[in-house]
């Protein structure tokens, strides 16, 4: 049983309105600058699925996408639909909301896989003038998006959720579900 979170939604609100603000720099800025005696190339992240898929590494592809598109975008909608559900006081499906919260919440550190293959190849790949990588503007703005989302869901109140239904009229139509 969690305890009360008190200003559960104001915070939480805060943290996903911060988070839909920064996703858009984390996505059309460059995550990756690789350089090299040939010049130097900047790396957004669906540049990056692209160029896996071009040069034949589909499943890697795959994963990028969803691991650095897809989760952070499904996470921001689903606490966003989450908060407004507890605000618009619904009865709908709470077993199911609860699910889903419980699914952001355990999905969010896998949205890091991005940083962590930038801060690796940063920390090995330092040739001094013949190759260099470093991460790019939209890798420290994503990392703060996968940040704030993780802060998101650890400060929303699952038990938000469960308030309306317990009135006894509510319980009814719940345990008919």
């Amino acid at each position: 049983m969690h305890i009360r979170k008190p200003n559960s939604i104001e915070r939480t609100w805060a943290l996903v309105i911060a988070s839909y603000v920064l996703i858009i720099p984390a996505n059309l800025m460059p995550v990756m600058a690789t350089g090299s005696l040939f010049g130097t190339e900047k790396d957004t992240i669906f540049g990056g699925v692209l160029f896996l898929w071009d040069s034949g590494s589909q499943i890697l592809a795959i994963i990028l996408f969803t691991a650095s598109i897809l989760i952070p975008f499904s996470k921001l909608f689903s606490l966003t639909f989450l908060l407004i559900s507890v605000q618009q006081r619904s009865t709908w499906k709470p077993r199911v909301r609860a699910k889903l919260y419980r699914m952001v919440e355990t999905i969010g550190r896998w949205s890091m896989i991005d940083i962590y293959v930038a801060t690796m190849l940063t920390a090995l790949v330092q040739f001094g003038n013949l190759m260099s990588i470093r991460a790019g503007t939209g890798a420290i703005a994503f990392a703060t998006v996968v940040v704030l989302t993780i802060f998101a869901a650890k400060s929303f109140d699952p038990r938000l959720i469960w308030d309306v239904v317990d009135s006894p009229e509510n319980n009814k139509e719940i345990s008919k579900e």
